[in-house]
């Protein structure tokens, strides 16, 4: 009598626990997305993300069900919920998702990354405060976060010593973000703000 593939060694100690493993890979992935999601205040996708997640995470719970007393899927499946989260990091920061607050302490001058920011159309904020040294300046602007590692380049570039704080931002104005940067772009007011910084 022949004898199935799906009865094999190879199959059951090789074939199911790597699917469970791929199978709480993903599930754990789209469940960090999901708490991504649900902190930035994405309902739909959270949502999404939630009906996935536990889909995948039922059909590999059963498959530990029907085999308890088989070592090698435990083993898969604490490898596969440990890799995914890993993973959903990764991919959280490669997609980069919302904007996030930039505060920028330092006793020196702001006015070259004042300029670098605003020429980038990004809103910025300046504030005199005083530090346990002395007197500091504190700029504040809204960048998104896709952008923020160039940003960051600038301001080891341009002020090395800076303390800088970065903190996600849940909810922004966006429309009247995106109109004070639309705004912005317009080739004539940059041209007269360039001009008006030289003749100063």
């Amino acid at each position: 009598m022949e004898t199935s593939f799906f009865d094999t060694p190879l199959f059951e100690y090789g074939i199911i626990p790597l699917l469970i493993m791929v199978a709480r890979i993903t599930d754990v992935s789209i469940g960090t997305m999901r708490v991504i999601f649900v902190s930035k205040g994405y309902k739909l996708l959270a949502a999404m993300c939630g009906f996935f997640e536990v889909l995948i995470w039922i059909l590999a719970i059963t498959q530990i069900m029907k085999n308890l007393t088989n070592p090698v899927y435990y083993f898969a499946y604490a490898t596969g919920f440990a890799t995914g989260n890993f993973m959903g990091m990764l991919i959280e920061e490669k997609i980069a998702l919302g904007n996030v607050l930039l505060r920028v302490i330092t006793p020196n001058e702001l006015t070259e990354l004042t300029e670098y920011l605003r020429d980038k159309d990004y809103g910025v904020t300046l504030v005199k405060a005083e530090g346990m040294s002395g007197m500091v300046k504190i700029l504040f602007t809204i960048v998104p976060r896709a952008e923020l590692g160039e940003i960051l380049e600038v301001i080891q570039k341009v002020n090395p010593k800076a303390f800088y704080t970065i903190e996600d931002v849940r909810f922004v104005n966006e429309k009247n973000l995106l109109y004070q940067r639309t705004t912005k772009r317009n080739k004539m007011t940059r041209f007269l703000r360039r001009s008006l910084r030289k003749g100063k």
